[in-house]
């Protein structure tokens, strides 16, 4: 008898191109959902504060700097345990 994953490899296999990229996504879903922290981001409430005018104007700048290509590449590095 085949393991559950192998049924899932054989299931994938058998979908329409058109549909691989849902399938991805609803993939991408499930294994995100099964770690601590992704899951509570995927949970989190949208933020309902109102949005100060300082907050737009920075927002505002943000934008501006991305559009005249004033960006750097910031590289974050987390260590610890996982599971």
């Amino acid at each position: 008898m085949a393991t559950s994953k192998d049924r899932l490899h054989w299931l994938v296999d058998q979908l329409p191109e058109r549909e691989a990229h849902a399938a991805e996504r609803f993939l991408e879903y499930l294994r995100a959902s099964s770690e601590p922290l992704l899951r509570a981001l995927v949970e989190a409430p949208l933020e309902d504060e109102i949005e100060s005018e300082e907050e737009r104007d920075a927002v505002r700048e943000a934008w501006a700097d991305v559009e005249a290509g004033r960006l750097r590449k910031v590289e974050i590095k987390i260590v610890g345990e996982t599971g």
